[in-house]
Parts: C-alpha cells; sequence; structure tokens
C-alpha cells in the first residue's frame, strides 16, 4: 500500500511539474519545428525599416498595446467579427496603431517555412525586439510558446492601455494592474524615444500645463493650432526620432516632453524624478532597465498549452 501512495505522488507530482512546464516560455521553444523563425522575422523587420523607419516604432507600439490587454496574446491583430468587436478601432488605436501588413509579411514567410507552427503573439513579440535592436537600442531574451486569443476587447483596450493625457498616479496605478513598477513605467516610457504622435494627443500640453518649456511649447504651437491640423504629426523625440537612445529623458529634464503623460515622469515626484535623471545620465543603465521591463511585460498572462490557437492569419481565427 505505501509503494502505491509513493506511485501516486510521484506522478501528481511529474503531472504538476509538466503543467507548470506548459505555463513557461522558453526562448528555444521552436528551435525544432521552426529553427529559421528568428532569421525570418528579423529580416522581415529589417525590410520594413528600410523602408520606413517610423515602422520599428510602430511595431513596438504594438507589442506594447497587445500585452496591456488580457496579456500578450495576439488580440489587437484580430479584425472585427459578428461575433465581438476587436481592439483596431479602440481609442488608443484607432486610425494610430499601424504595422499590421508587416506582421502579416512575416507570418506569411513563417508559414512557408514551417505551417501552423509560430503563434502571431510569438511574431509580434520578437518583431518588437528586432525593431529596438535594429534602431540602435538593446537586446533581450525573448521567450515564447505563447499561443493566439481566439477573440479580443475593444472595451478592455479602452479601459488598460494608458493614454498620453493621464497623471502619475494614474500611470502608476495602470502600470501596477499590469504587475508592473515605477521603474517599469519610467524605462518602458522610454520608448518614445523613437516614433511620431498627433497634435490632438500633444495639443492640451503645449497650451494647457505649465511643465513645459515655453520656447519648445510656442515652436510646436506654430504647427498645432487650438483647433484645426490634428493629424500632423510630431516626433517624442525631436533630435533622433528613428534612433534608440536616452534623449528622451534628457528632453523630460528640459521640461520638452511632447504629452502630459511624458512630462508627468519628471514633475516633482522623488522616484520618477530621479530614474528619469539615471537614464538621462547613463544611456546603458537606461537599456538595462527598458530590456528587464520588456521581458518582465512580455510575459504577461500569455496563452499556452492547448489555450487558444496558433492562427494562420493573425488578423482572423482558423
Amino acid at each position: 500500500m505505501a509503494s502505491y501512495y509513493f506511485l501516486l505522488f510521484v506522478l501528481v507530482t511529474a503531472f504538476a511539474l509538466s503543467e507548470a512546464d506548459d505555463n513557461k516560455l522558453c526562448t528555444y521553444f521552436y528551435s525544432d519545428s521552426c529553427p529559421k523563425l528568428l532569421s525570418i522575422v528579423n529580416r522581415g523587420v529589417i525590410k520594413a525599416i528600410r523602408n520606413e523607419a517610423r515602422i520599428g516604432a510602430s511595431l513596438l507600439r504594438l507589442h506594447f498595446h497587445d500585452c496591456f490587454v488580457n496579456g500578450c496574446d495576439g488580440s489587437i491583430l484580430l479584425d472585427d467579427t459578428n461575433s465581438f468587436v476587436g481592439e483596431k478601432t479602440a481609442a488608443p488605436n484607432n486610425n494610430s496603431a499601424r504595422g499590421f501588413d508587416v506582421i502579416d509579411d512575416i507570418k506569411a514567410n513563417v508559414e512557408k517555412a514551417c505551417p501552423s507552427t509560430v503563434s502571431c503573439a510569438d511574431i509580434l513579440a520578437l518583431a518588437a525586439r528586432d525593431s529596438v535592436v535594429n534602431l540602435g537600442g538593446p537586446s533581450w531574451e525573448v521567450g515564447l510558446g505563447r499561443r493566439d486569443s481566439i477573440t479580443a476587447s475593444r472595451a478592455d483596450a479602452n479601459r488598460y492601455i494608458p493614454g498620453p493625457f493621464l497623471n502619475l498616479d494614474k500611470l502608476k496605478e495602470n502600470f501596477a494592474k499590469q504587475g508592473l513598477s515605477e521603474k517599469d513605467l519610467v524605462a518602458l516610457s522610454g520608448a518614445h524615444t523613437i516614433g511620431l504622435t498627433r497634435c490632438s494627443l500633444f495639443r492640451p500640453h503645449i497650451y494647457n500645463d505649465s511643465n513645459i518649456d515655453p520656447s519648445f511649447a510656442k515652436s510646436l504651437q506654430s504647427k498645432c493650432p487650438r483647433t484645426g491640423n490634428d493629424n500632423v504629426y510630431q516626433p517624442f523625440d525631436f533630435q533622433t526620432p528613428t534612433h534608440f537612445d536616452n534623449l528622451y529623458y534628457k528632453h523630460l529634464l528640459a521640461k520638452k516632453g511632447l504629452v502630459h503623460s511624458d512630462q508627468e515622469l519628471f514633475n516633482g515626484n522623488p522616484t520618477t524624478d530621479k530614474l528619469v535623471q539615471k537614464y538621462a545620465n547613463d544611456n546603458e543603465e537606461f537599456f538595462e532597465a527598458f530590456a528587464e521591463g520588456m521581458v518582465k511585460m512580455s510575459n504577461l498572462n500569455p496563452l499556452t498549452g492547448s489555450k487558444g490557437q496558433i492562427r494562420i492569419n493573425c488578423r482572423k481565427n482558423n
């Protein structure tokens, strides 16, 4: 009888460990089933950036907006269906989220190499990393093994994706809901060292806020009047908008953050002010913190094991 219970214990323990492993991501997940995956994704990203440098920021943003809505599950890539309204038309994404065609092209090439094997969520995570690297930023180990969501939620996208008008307390609350710290908030906001945003999103900051350099505000007001020109774009980092570096933080120290939520990171809070100063003074510190934050964010509630599916077309379920 004792041996029976011992055997039962061993079986239960082994099952528990296998279940735990099923829920973990690992960098070598596709090493046997799709050995050319990393090179295929990187080639696709390089091609897209050579065609338009701005697309690197767009791919990074897609991954961010995907992960903040019920985990990194590729839900942002889904088009609307009869059963749900997707995330593409949510306020943070509508007419601004882009790069879907790049992911489509990469996915098509991956499907040729290894059909029905690699999730769209994993491709998006890799494309975000490769975008940063190819624009001069840090690299990090991307855990793989995600599966794709079969649904999406515009309501949750509106609820969870942090917006440019949030104050610091709301930003910290938003990140904390995802299990991300104040350090992660400041480091990941450094993604704004690349990319552009619209007049309608920075207008309140340049006309209504006091924590902005007056000459900087005036220069932006000439391009973004109080009414009109809503879709005129300006770079977050006006000096090196397609190079991943720490100038974003230097601009915050000079009160030249483009949107309200950015400048909130350096606006009198001892913790975030200190982090902004640290990253402004040490590019390597920023790179290290950004990479750590991306690893944490990329591991938010992935679908693994038998959950979800491996979409053949990233825009729709199989």
